[in-house]
């Protein structure tokens, strides 16, 4: 995950039991219970800052005691405690919602045959720290600000707690409460299976406004914001099920969180933009967007033309170094509205990334793929020009062919590949490479985005455009399997450091390499060979860095973890090339790993081996839902039916190949060129129907 310059801290643990409730960039994480607790990473973030640190229920001054809790929605969740009274048992539930605000209704119930007088209490404070502050447990953690009380509404408010001296705050609203401080007690005497129900509502101050309620009183849930917009996401998104009903429970929770990890922006709020995911990242990145779009094609290609649009009209149009912004360059992140004044150098946007540029024209073509020739996609191509251009200009710093990256002030990133930790890339004796560097996987993707360009020209009648392309395309393609490649080793370096040396270890990249094309047929039966050898294949799934490398280290972030999208590209790639058995290895190994953490996938996880482990062991600071490792179930689905469409072609490639055990899957409303397509692969049987006019299947052995 690009993490940006201001994230230079370590993440403080989330526990994995935490409860995440969000809807777009706003949300809540707590404890199993429901409460938060300064303590820890947890609170309700708006505007990128923590407006709730501390929010603890009592039941006559007792915690309650968690049962259990269901996340019905991204955006709801249920909480179910029980609290003792004497002799009489207290059901507590607490229904969650998270819009603009938070809201929370509030139900006891007497379960015993006594009557019970009690007070509900709810403990509430706000330390505003910032986002990256609690990420980097660098949060106060104590209230601050001063109180207020207006009738029955609690305010706290922090003057200048933002970056322009401008006033935010938290207003509670608590009808029927009784403020005692920062307390909201609410006295009740309940008679035997009497229940008790209260609300809470508590609503964002930024810049002196209350922020409107999304769950106003009195309104059913299904006619609230987040419940249309989710609403609208399932009648457009398709339907992929399995026979084996564990790995249709991993594609329904995925289709869930990407759904909720969609952000919109006021001035573009039919174009949603996939956030990279929850907690630390509930923005725009451009690599994990774009990547968890090209992966989410088979769910909701249209997902696609919200980040690309998004990503063109913050385009880079100059050089700053600060921002490290060029010419045609695609940003590393960007923050909205009053997002936008947070650690990026007073500026809205940093560009400090390698491959986020050329996988923009890589998913462009993907999208012609899908669609067919379009307004939208004819209006995008000055962009991919552009992105063209920054390719063979400031991409290709040297002129060698290849582009690299180094960092223009100490204060952006030192690796802005994927892998962009201070130590991701690394020689095999554990050395850490030196910028500027070639990254291997980023080569395979300006081969890909050549292709993609040579495609795009194709279908617009630019024969001069398509031939050159193909050709810079042909060209890329030699340099890196002669250049790239490592003989005595038998498989491809990560990079080329500042010296033009090849960065010698064994690791994942090549994966992502073979899943773009470059890597030449001779040298892909070595490639699959390493990539599920015992050293770089845990069981759960490919590590980032072979154990037998310098650098491993299983609970690293990049050097020995196992990354749900990095293995579900490669598997895609696997499969693309022949290479069946080691593609349906590394996707029975995810798909197991999510099952282990109830169908969601995190960002990542320990590369500890499945031999010795009968979980997968969590990495602390992982996010979840994170967008890439969504989206990752969704590109194994499409690689194990082997779907390749190209509308402008007429034809939709299958060539399925299922997981042993796995008798059939499906797909309902697959979205093609306007028309939505149902499709059934079973072990003797393929259908297809619906498919747009002048369009066939064709089903390959």
């Amino acid at each position: 995950m690009g993490s940006g310059p201001q994230f230079a801290g370590e993440s403080a643990p989330v526990s994995p039991n935490t409860v995440t409730v969000l809807s777009g960039a706003t949300f809540a994480l707590s404890y199993a219970s429901g409460d938060i607790d300064s303590k820890a990473p947890l609170g309700f973030f708006s505007e990128d800052f923590r407006l709730i640190s501390h929010w603890a229920l009592r039941v006559g001054g007792h915690q309650v005691q968690p049962l259990s809790h269901l996340l019905e929605e991204s955006f709801r969740c249920r909480f179910v405690g029980q609290v003792m009274a004497g002799t009489s048992r207290l059901l507590v539930e607490r229904d969650r919602y998270v819009g603009y605000g938070l809201h929370e209704d509030i139900m006891v119930t007497n379960l015993g045959r006594q009557p019970v007088t009690t007070e509900v209490t709810l403990e509430v404070g706000s330390d505003f720290a910032d986002l990256f502050a609690v990420k980097e447990s660098r949060a106060p953690g104590v209230p601050v600000g001063h109180a207020e009380v207006d009738g029955t509404a609690l305010i706290l408010t922090a003057e200048g707690a933002d970056h322009r001296g401008s006033p935010i705050g938290i207003r509670i609203e608590a009808p029927g409460a009784i403020i005692k401080g920062r307390r909201l007690c609410f006295p009740l005497t309940l008679a035997p299976h009497g229940e008790w129900r209260g609300l809470i509502h508590a609503r964002p101050v930024i810049n002196g406004q209350v922020l409107p309620a999304s769950f106003p009183s009195g309104r059913p849930t299904a006619d609230t914001q987040p419940s249309r917009r989710l609403d609208q996401w399932r009648q457009v998104t398709s339907v992929i099920q399995s026979s084996d009903s564990a790995v249709s429970e991993v594609l329904v929770r995925s289709r869930q969180d990407l759904g909720g990890l969609r952000i919109f922006d006021s001035d573009h709020d039919q174009t949603p933009v996939v956030a990279a995911g929850s907690p630390w990242f509930m923005t725009l990145f451009g690599r994990d967007s774009l990547l968890t779009a090209y992966m989410a094609m088979t769910l909701d290609p249209s997902l696609a033309f919200g980040v690309l649009e998004t990503l063109a009209r913050h385009q880079g149009t100059k050089v700053v170094e600060a921002t490290e912004e060029q010419p045609g360059r695609i940003l590393h992140e960007v923050r909205f509205e009053a997002q936008s004044r947070l650690h990026l150098g007073g500026k809205r946007s940093y560009y400090g990334t390698i491959d986020a540029t050329p996988l923009f024209v890589v998913l462009l073509g993907e999208c012609a793929r899908w669609h067919g020739a379009s307004d939208r996609i004819r209006a995008l191509l000055p962009a991919a020009d552009k992105a063209m251009a920054w390719i063979d200009g400031y991409g290709d710093r040297d002129g060698d062919g290849f582009i690299e990256y180094e960092r223009m002030t100490d204060k952006g990133l030192a690796n802005q590949g994927w892998k962009d930790s201070w130590d991701g890339i690394t020689f095999a004796d554990g050395t850490v490479a030196k910028a500027p560097i070639a990254l291997c996987e980023v080569q395979g993707y300006v081969y890909a985005a050549f292709r993609a360009r040579a495609f795009l020209a194709d279908l617009y009648d630019d024969p001069g455009l398509a031939a050159s392309c193909r050709s810079r395309a042909t060209q890329l393609k030699e340099a890196f399997n002669e250049r790239f490649w490592l003989p005595e080793r038998g498989w491809f370096a990560i990079g080329l450091d500042q010296d033009k040396h090849p960065i010698d270890a064994l690791a994942s990249n090549m994966g992502q390499a073979l899943a773009m094309g470059i890597v030449d047929a001779s040298l892909a039966p070595l490639v699959a060979q390493h990539l599920v050898s015992p050293p770089m294949f845990s069981g759960w799934g490919v590590r980032t860095l072979a154990a037998t490398m310098g650098a491993y280290d299983p609970l690293s972030y990049h050097n020995g973890s196992v990354w749900p999208h990095d293995n579900a590209l490669i598997a895609y790639g696997l499969m693309s090339n022949g290479f069946v058995r080691e593609a349906q290895l590394i996707a029975e190994g995810i798909l197991a790993a999510a099952n282990s953490y109830g169908g969601r996938l995190p960002e990542l996880f320990g590369g500890l081996g499945r031999d010795s482990y009968s979980t997968p062991v969590p990495y602390p600071t992982s996010c979840s839902p994170q967008a890439w490792a969504s989206a990752a179930p969704i590109h194994l689905a499409r690689a194990l039916l082997g779907l390749e469409p190209s509308i402008p072609e007429g034809v939709l490639r299958l060539q399925p190949h299922l997981l042993p055990g796995q008798s059939s899957m499906t797909i309902e409303g697959l979205s093609l060129a306007g028309e939505h397509v149902d499709i059934h692969v079973s072990d003797q049987t393929c259908w297809v129907g619906g498919l747009p006019q002048d369009v066939k299947w064709v089903r390959s052995s």
